[in-house]
């Protein structure tokens, strides 16, 4: 049914159907009771295994290990019509504190023969205010929800640092988790914060300023996958020197690895073609952190293959965006069934046994 659906939505400019996706999202959210069956149904008959697919990371209990990434749902609007897809854990933002438009259109780019986007669009998003009054007003939250926090375009490299304080001052109270972007490509010298003493300063500071207004909430950094593996390393033992909870790799990726007439558009290149870059910079942090760190995983993941790969290579949770796009609502269902499968194959009675299999046999 999707493929139709989705056929009339391709027919819109890619913003103009999120748009639209994510306002029908919004409106299924005002019913907590058609959530709560569309919930089931997303999660029921998983694999006809007995494999146990419950995650407790970073100290909170999952469900299961698929969550969604941030970037689909900015500013909080569509939280509990997300819940209903059957996600694990719902991601919003990237939010900076005050209000900002983005880039200037076009900067959305679908690639359907890669199952892949590119997306230039600048962090827009309401602010910081605004995404805390929309998150007070979620109905229904069946699983941790997590807030990805960034600066605003305008401020100074050197007031990055304040910018993320606000954001954690205004969200921390409503967050699950909070989760600190320095890797997104699309804010001009964003990713300079992912040098390890400008790293050091900020999530340090972004380390007190959670103790004090969210004491034992989570922190993570989601780190790009363009990284040298040295400096990989370097991250790791930064966030450990912080006290961040953990690491989620990877944001999109400004490479192309391959020829399309969509290729030289400027900004992040998410889904498939993401899948082995993504991939790699999560084993590194993996063999670096040791067990030290909470690892989550990002990119490229459309597959139960995929998704058996990032839990095998360290990761305890696995998020998507783009593969939601292309394959619909019915993706958490299908991805489940395929890992219950692959993991009763491999003689694993619980999803953590199999997390981090492939770095412990290195």
């Amino acid at each position: 049914m999707y493929r139709v659906f989705r056929k009339l939505l391709f027919l819109l400019p890619p913003e103009r159907a999120h748009a639209l996706g994510m306002g029908l999202l919004a409106l299924l959210g005002r019913w907590p009771s058609l959530c709560r069956r569309a919930r089931r149904r997303a999660l029921s008959t998983a694999g006809g295994t007995s494999v146990d697919l419950r995650v407790r990371t970073a100290g909170l209990e999952f469900e299961h290990p698929l969550a969604l990434a941030a970037g689909l749902d900015k500013d909080g609007h569509a939280v509990s019509g997300l819940f209903a897809l059957g996600f694990a854990a719902v991601e919003v933002g990237t939010v900076t504190p005050r209000p900002q438009p983005g880039n200037p259109a076009p900067r959305l780019f679908r690639l359907p023969e890669y199952g892949a986007l590119i997306n230039r669009l600048g962090f827009n998003n309401a602010g910081a205010e605004a995404a805390a009054a929309h998150l007070r007003r979620a109905q229904w939250r069946p699983g941790p929800l997590g807030i990805n926090i960034g600066k605003n375009k305008a401020t100074p490299l050197e007031d990055a640092a304040e910018d993320y304080l606000a954001c954690v001052s205004a969200l921390a109270p409503h967050a699950d988790y909070l989760v600190v972007n320095a890797s997104s490509p699309n804010t001009p010298m964003l990713r300079q914060l992912q040098q390890p003493e400008l790293l050091a300063a900020l999530l340090g500071a972004v380390r007190a300023r959670m103790d004090a207004v969210a004491p034992g909430r989570p922190l993570l950094l989601k780190i790009a996958p363009d990284l040298a593996p040295e400096v990989v390393d370097a991250v790791v033992d930064v966030a450990l020197a912080a006290r961040a909870s953990g690491l989620i790799a990877t944001n999109t990726t400004i490479t192309r690895p391959f020829a399309h007439p969509l290729a030289s558009e400027e900004g992040g290149l998410s889904g498939r073609p993401l899948r082995a870059l993504a991939a790699e910079t999560l084993r590194r942090a993996a063999r670096r952190a040791a067990g030290r760190l909470v690892l989550w995983g990002v990119g490229g993941v459309a597959t139960p293959e995929d998704v058996y790969e990032r839990l095998r290579a360290g990761a305890s949770v696995v998020q998507l965006y783009t593969a939601l796009v292309y394959q619909g609502p019915g993706l958490v269902h299908r991805l489940l069934q395929g890992l219950q499968a692959l993991l009763a194959r491999d003689g694993y009675r619980r999803v953590e046994d199999a997390i981090g299999a492939d770095v412990r046999s290195n």
